[in-house]
């Protein structure tokens, strides 16, 4: 296999990234100075080799810690439970959350054989045997996976005492009703608030 082909094929094993994004890309790669492709592999090696689970919210972090678990000004009695790290850095953009995360690293899935055991559960528990945590957000998809994860962990949890929310869901900012599906509305008739 010719380098251009080979690049190509492994750029394509990238999450959402088709044979014709991964030529695109590779094309890039190769107009660029050498230099370009080795700080490229460079960035990827280090990657790899350094960052790892944050011992206390399973975040990504190439310490033992992530910032925010070392950010004394969050308020560490609250947890926002999150599927994948990307949730959690959409809500970290948002700049409306001030506590801590939990990052469970995917979603119940009996039929991908995903279960309890799979997910970071283990270490969120362990997290609650302080005492000092007393509210867990449900950060989850609004989708099967995410549902089902919300209520195993709101049935699983509930018996501790925490206050236990989930994050509302419904309409979209700007969103126009005459063109939302049942469910967006269903939901956000659901999740109305007081005004």
């Amino acid at each position: 296999m010719n380098p251009l082909d080979r690049l190509t094929e492994e750029l394509a094993k990238l999450p959402s990234v088709g044979k014709k994004t991964a030529l695109r890309l590779a094309l890039h790669i190769i107009r660029q100075p050498e230099h370009f492709a080795k700080n490229l592999s460079q960035a990827l090696l280090e990657a790899i080799t350094q960052i790892r689970f944050c011992e206390t919210c399973q975040h990504l972090s190439n310490g033992p810690l992530c910032s925010i678990c070392l950010d004394p000004k969050r308020d560490s009695s609250m947890i926002c439970v999150v599927e994948e790290a990307p949730d959690l850095l959409a809500i970290e953009r948002s700049h409306s959350f001030r506590g801590c995360y939990h990052v469970l690293h995917g979603v119940l899935s009996p039929i991908d054989g995903i279960g309890p055991e799979q997910l970071k559960i283990r270490e969120l528990l362990a997290r609650l045997q302080g005492g000092s945590i007393h509210e867990i957000i449900l950060a989850t998809n609004p989708n099967v996976g995410g549902d089902a994860t919300a209520l195993y962990l709101s049935r699983l949890l509930k018996p501790m005492g925490l206050k236990i929310t989930r994050i509302a869901s419904g309409l979209p900012l700007g969103g126009n009703i005459e063109y939302t599906d049942q469910l967006t509305l269903a939901r956000a008739l659901e999740s109305r608030v007081d005004f």
